[in-house]
C-alpha cells in the first residue's frame, strides 16, 4: 500500500458528492484543501469527526481552506448524513475505492485486535499547487480536528 508524504503530488479525482454533483480536485486549484477519509457515514466515530469539521469550518474557511470528506458510501447515504447532522461541506462518494487507494487510505488495518481491510481514517492537507502538505493516517475521530487546526496554526 502506497502512502503519501509531504511534497507528493495529490492524486486527482472526479467523484460525485452528496448532491450528485461531480467534484474534481482541479476545481480547487489555487486553494488549500483538507480531504479527510472516513469509513462510513452515520456511524458514531465518523459522525463525531464530521461534526468537528462542521464546527471548525468557519476558522478553516477564514484561513482559505476548503474541507472535503470522502468515503465509499453512495451519494444517497451521504445526503442523508449531511441532512441529519447539518454538514455544510461536500461529502464525496468513492464506492470503487479508487481514490481512497490512491491516497493510501484503504487497505489493511487493525480493528478491535483483528486485521481487516477497509478505509483507514486519514487526513490530507493539499496546498494551492496540488501538493500534499500534510498526510496523516490512522487518526482518531475524536479530537483530531482540534489537533489539525493546531498544526495549521488556527
Amino acid at each position: 500500500m502506497t502512502r503519501l508524504s509531504p511534497g507528493d503530488k495529490a492524486p486527482n479525482f472526479n467523484l460525485l458528492d452528496d448532491h450528485d454533483n461531480k467534484v474534481k480536485l482541479s476545481d480547487f486549484k489555487g486553494q488549500r484543501v483538507v480531504l479527510y477519509a472516513y469509513p462510513a457515514a452515520m456511524t458514531p466515530g465518523c459522525t463525531t469527526q464530521a461534526c468537528d469539521f462542521r464546527d471548525s469550518l468557519d476558522s478553516l474557511k477564514a484561513a482559505g481552506i476548503t474541507v472535503l470528506g470522502i468515503s465509499p458510501d453512495k451519494p444517497e447515504k451521504l445526503a442523508k448524513f449531511r441532512e441529519r447532522d447539518g454538514l455544510t461541506f461536500p461529502l464525496l462518494s468513492d464506492p470503487d475505492k479508487e481514490v481512497l487507494i490512491a491516497y493510501g487510505a484503504y487497505g489493511e488495518k487493525t480493528m478491535y485486535g483483528k486485521k481487516v481491510t477497509g478505509v483507514i481514517r486519514s487526513t490530507f492537507v493539499i496546498d494551492a499547487k496540488g501538493k500534499i502538505e500534510i498526510a496523516q493516517y490512522n487518526v482518531r475521530a475524536k479530537g483530531h480536528v482540534a489537533k489539525l487546526r493546531g498544526e495549521l496554526g488556527l
